[in-house]
């Protein structure tokens, strides 16, 4: 199917066959009639994609502090490369369309397939052939209302937000700055309300069209506008404003405030300088209010992406309501779109419409991109070749493998592939997400004897993009195309959290050395789940290698830590401090479901650090957080040859200070890791330094050792036994706090006692 991204690096648009996503459950696949773009922000974000790191940098002045303090903390180096990879990723443009859906997620009631829908929100309604929307943010179409209309869908939510914000009745006067497509539509949204209407704007082909579609009065330019407002009110001033400008000045804003009479109301939906000038504000008691996107909703992520409502007694208007409202309105002819549309575009011909509204040699408004019938639904792999990219069925891929179309569940006995310098390992990738794309695949992509074979991702334009961008053989949205591939001997998983257990024991299951980035399960049940398949398949007489990506052990300072406190003849004491880093409350990494927790995702890495310094494994764990936090945690630790450790994991201080700080006593020695950027080694009152020019927490010596392994054979560098203990700790921390920082063993033993029952099958 095709795609439009958009390269925030370079501004480059493109249109790219990528694979069909897949549907998640609670939301729905759309196959797309029409999408509308969004002159205004769409504009923005190219003309910002287009500037030198200069520009960018001028206009996003909040974006340089954050680099400037990564810079202190992480390096010159680093940064940059972090800054460069981020820029890299492609953007989805788009977030208003309609189209009938072709399948539906589990959970889904008000949904079924053949249903007419309007969808919105960034980056679901993107501008695709086929998209997966949230049941949110998805609505019945009316029957009288066409896919053309339907697709102004986001933008009137968007309209009728404002104005419900506004709080007009009926009768009042109302002053709408800025006619493009949402002033067009707010001003027949007001006119339906009952109100008298006047238009603004610097464009007068624009007037004259909303003079036309429902406003009493219009004027072009701003001294025009307050001449006109004063005749129109009879010198009161308006009762409320509206500003859908789209323009750094402080031009419109400074207009609302002449124009409004005292105690009005102004509403800001659209992007201008809000340099509020006191004093007309002050003398005439203005309210000011910005409004947030289509209502209540946007950006929560219980809203879009787990279907949760709001109820209505307690909030009547949401974002999925307000767009039903629109279609509705709509429908009884009180509202209308199709004059708006000036231009229309097939998808391939995509690029054209970003050029008109770039260079504006004709007049426009709405733009829309139309799509036909003939989407070949059953596409889901896209193959690259060195002058060409193929999209190919499923069915086709396996004929010329030669191998059937079903998935093998199980595939026992089976033979764990190796390789030799004659050939090299063939590694696939499920998740190509931004720790993937910036750490991850640039070390792979500089270590000799290996192949990128596959990357498989819920969206197709990111696994397109790795592909591209990495040289990977073929991309799909389907992970089963990489485990039933035989020609793969590594599978590499860096998804979201929630994933990882049940991809790990496919991969296992499917004859594949596995990588994974922690944590490794999410509950006991999951990391039964893990430990189950690795001793079944033991059991046939496989050494699998297992990974998880605890990164830190095989950093060079760890490393030299663990060399200088040899022989290791009595306890120690560690204490590691991580200044972690504010993440909102609304984030996936908070939800217990599908990130478990900064305890789970984040903590563990130090409790393996610990068991790397120590090489014991914790027996006993107590932990308290502070009050209504989850990730401000002391916890204090007992291993099994008596050494102690703490970890203060905070969440509560300044990015711009350190990140971590590790210290190990004993022995008459001390040894300090400050942010793995330097260390200091101290015995018999003599100090050593080692000191690196970047920060180095151990991917890349982490990697080169999975691979040595893979290739060379022998035992795992780290036993399963550690990593069970390190996912467990973090369970039992978790417990601990729940009781109030009573102490919780950790029964190792318990969890990893050998099954004697067989593995449930895992599903296709």
């Amino acid at each position: 199917m095709k795609q439009i991204f958009q390269n925030y690096n370079n501004g480059e648009v493109r249109v790219v066959d990528i694979s069909q996503p897949v549907v998640y459950p609670s939301f729905v696949l759309v196959r797309t009639a029409a999408s509308l773009v969004s002159i205004g922000t769409e504009k923005l974000m190219l003309s910002l994609a287009r500037k030198n790191l200069v520009g960018k940098a001028l206009a996003r002045p909040d974006l340089v502090r954050q680099v400037i303090n990564r810079v202190k903390t992480e390096g010159v180096l680093q940064t940059y490369q972090q800054v460069v990879n981020r820029l890299d990723t492609p953007v989805p443009l788009g977030y208003s369309s309609s189209g009938m859906v072709i399948e539906i997620g589990t959970g889904i009631r008000d949904f079924a397939v053949g249903d007419r829908v309007a969808c919105a929100g960034h980056p679901y309604a993107s501008h695709a052939e086929v998209v997966c929307i949230p049941r949110n943010l998805c609505v019945k179409m009316p029957d009288n209302v066409n896919f053309e209309s339907a697709a102004f869908v986001m933008l009137g939510a968007i309209a009728l937000h404002a104005v419900r914000t506004a709080e007009v009745t009926l009768g009042e006067r109302v002053v709408v700055i800025g006619l493009g497509l949402l002033g067009q539509i707010a001003v027949q949204l007001l006119n339906a309300a009952g109100c008298h209407v006047f238009g603004t704007d610097i464009d007068p082909y624009k007037t004259e069209m909303v003079l036309q579609h429902g406003a009493e009065a219009v004027a072009v330019g701003r001294q025009a506008t307050v001449d006109a407002v004063r005749q129109w009110t009879g010198g009161l001033g308006t009762d409320a404003v509206i500003i859908f400008a789209s323009t750094s000045s402080n031009d419109p804003i400074e207009l609302a405030a002449e124009i409004a009479r005292e105690r009005a109301r102004i509403v800001v939906p659209g992007l201008v300088g809000l340099n509020i000038p006191r004093k007309v504000f002050y003398e005439k008691e203005l309210q000011l209010v910005v409004s947030r996107s289509a209502g209540p909703g946007i950006y929560a992520l219980h809203y879009e992406a787990k279907g949760v409502d709001y109820p209505v007694p307690y909030v009547r208007w949401t974002w999925q309501r307000n767009t039903a409202e629109f279609l509705d309105l709509l429908s009884q002819g009180k509202a209308r779109v199709d004059h708006l549309i000036t231009h229309r575009f097939p998808i391939k011909r995509a690029t054209e419409a970003y050029e008109l509204i770039l260079e504006g040699k004709e007049p426009y408004i709405g733009v829309l991109l139309t799509y036909g019938d003939d989407v070949d639904l059953s596409r889901t792999v896209v193959l690259r070749d060195r002058k060409k990219v193929e999209a190919v069925t499923s069915a086709e891929v396996d004929a010329r493998r030669g191998e059937p179309s079903a998935y093998p569940t199980r595939r026992f006995p089976f033979t764990l592939l190796r390789s030799s310098e004659e050939s090299p390992v063939t590694v696939s990738l499920i998740g190509a997400g931004l720790f993937a794309t910036t750490t991850l695949l640039p070390i792979l992509k500089g270590l000799r004897h290996i192949y990128l074979r596959g990357v498989a991702t819920a969206s197709g334009l990111s696994g397109r993009h790795a592909g591209d961008k990495f040289g990977f053989e073929y991309c799909t949205t389907d992970y089963r195309e990489i485990l039933r591939d035989p020609e793969i001997a590594c599978v590499l998983i860096a998804t979201r959290h929630n994933l990882h257990a049940r991809l790990v024991v496919e991969s296992l299951q499917a004859g594949k050395h596995v990588f994974v980035e922690k944590p490794l399960a999410l509950n006991e049940d999951e990391l039964r789940q893990v430990i189950q398949a690795y001793q079944e398949v033991e059991g046939y007489g496989c050494q699998p290698l297992l990974m998880v990506g605890f990164n830190r052990r095989f950093s060079p300072f760890t490393q030299k830590a663990v060399e200088f406190l040899r022989p290791k003849i009595e306890p120690l004491v560690v204490t590691c401090r991580v200044n972690a880093g504010f993440i909102d409350k609304d984030s996936w990494v908070h939800d217990p479901t599908e990130g478990g927790g900064r305890v789970i995702g984040e903590v563990c890495h130090f409790v393996d650090l610990i068991q790397s310094l120590t090489g014991s494994l914790p027996v006993r764990v107590c932990a308290n957080a502070l009050p209504g936090t989850s990730d401000n945690v002391v916890m204090h630790l007992n291993m099994a040859d008596d050494s102690l450790a703490t970890i203060t994991y905070v969440a509560n201080g300044d990015k711009a200070f350190p990140r971590e700080r590790i210290e190990v006593f004993g022995q008459g020695s001390v040894c300090l890791i400050d942010n793995f950027k330097q260390a200091t080694f101290t015995k018999n009152n003599r100090t050593k330094k080692a000191r690196a020019f970047n920060v180095d927490r151990g991917h890349r010596a982490e990697m080169n050792t999975f691979f040595e392994v893979v290739q060379a054979g022998g035992a795992p560098p780290v036993a399963l036994e550690e990593y069970v203990a390190t996912t467990l700790t973090t369970f039992k921390i978790l417990e601990s706090i729940a009781k109030g920082g009573m102490p919780v063993d950790i029964k190792l033993g318990e969890i990893m006692k050998p099954f004697s029952g067989p593995l449930e099958e895992s599903g296709s």
